[in-house]
């Protein structure tokens, strides 16, 4: 069984283990306690998911409650070294997130393309029916369901899973992702590249990796040109039967439920949460770490800044519900004309 405080080996390569010591001279931090210098561990993950043989990071004290307490070790701050459950080795340092990125390049990698591999990898599991168009690759250890098509130039990265009776368009690209029966991705689609994971490191602006997955689920319908982003950890998962125009962005760990519809140029940031049956119209935007309740409606070019009540229908920016969005919008432009707005 995989060991679920590591990344899915299906598409991530796990290097040799690495010790405290390494660690803490790799990042520029120091240990709060040399004995443990000696000390391995084999992966990196997040505070919520961290083992015995993992180093996690704590950037605010307020999350210090999700920390596992058999977790191996954690990059942390001066300040917070007293949060840490015992045992825990601490490597202190000024830039915790920026460690974390270290240690996970570190220790892990995504699983790449070999050089000179068959367009079709001898690993990769095919059934029946599956018909792959030409110039469409499928890397190692991919698997695709019976009756399934694979447009030309389209791409199964390895270790990808594709249930039956899908339509992989033109040129799409699909990596880091388990994909359901019936599903549709049209041409030009990029699902399960890195989400946007920056932060500041001892050299200026630095990407953290990507160590998650892209889920969707049966009889989703993803539009030509649409990206989604896998994980940072934690799943980008779209719920069953959930619609997607072309032209859209969904960041990593965004959850969208089932049965949920959402138009062209609509942009979701990370860690979002929408439920089920919600309606997105074209251009709406939401910030991240938001909740859609479910059932929700978003007017077109809605600016979503906070979490929207279930069933709810908002527009505007910022938005808020519809009928108070107009009354004002109404409002502002008799005010405008009084003065004397249209006159230029």
């Amino acid at each position: 069984m995989p060991d679920p405080h590591l990344p899915d080996p299906r598409f991530y390569d796990s290097l040799a283990p690495a010790s405290l010591g390494e660690l803490a001279a790799l990042t520029g931090a120091h240990l709060a306690d040399p004995a443990q210098a000696g000390r391995s561990v084999r992966g990196v993950a997040i505070l919520s998911r961290a083992g015995p043989e993992t180093i996690s990071f704590l950037s605010d004290r307020r999350h210090a409650e999700a920390l596992r307490g058999d977790t191996a070790a954690c990059f942390v701050s001066e300040r917070d070294v007293a949060v840490l459950p015992a045992g825990c080795g601490a490597l202190v340092t000024g830039l915790v997130q920026a460690s974390y990125a270290l240690a996970a390049e570190r220790l892990h990698r995504p699983r790449r393309w070999l050089a000179g591999a068959p367009a079709v990898d001898p690993t990769a599991v095919l059934e029946e029916g599956v018909v792959l168009a030409p110039g469409a690759v499928v890397g190692a250890g991919a698997a695709i369901g019976r009756g399934t098509y694979v447009g030309p130039g389209a791409v199964i990265g390895p270790g990808v899973a594709i249930g039956r009776d899908c339509q992989i368009g033109a040129n799409a690209v699909i990596g880091f992702a388990l994909v359901g029966d019936r599903v549709k991705i049209l041409a030009g689609a990029a699902i399960g590249e890195a989400g946007f994971g920056a932060t500041l490191g001892p050299r200026g602006i630095m990407d953290v990796p990507q160590l998650g997955r892209v889920i969707l689920q049966d009889g989703v319908t993803i539009g030509a040109g649409t990206t989604i982003d896998r994980g940072a950890w934690d799943d980008t998962v779209i719920g069953e039967n959930t619609k997607i125009d072309n032209l859209v962005q969904i960041a990593h760990n965004v959850v969208v439920g089932r049965n949920c519809v959402m138009a062209s140029q609509t942009g979701v940031s990370g860690s979002v949460t929408i439920g089920d049956g919600c309606q997105l119209g074209g251009r709406v935007g939401l910030a991240d770490h938001l909740t859609v309740g479910p059932g929700a409606r978003l007017a077109a070019a809605a600016g979503v800044i906070e979490n929207v009540p279930a069933g709810a229908v908002w527009g505007g920016f910022p938005a808020r519900p519809v009928k108070r969005w107009l009354r004002e919008t109404i409002w502002l432009s008799r005010m405008a004309r009084r003065r004397g707005g249209d006159e230029a």
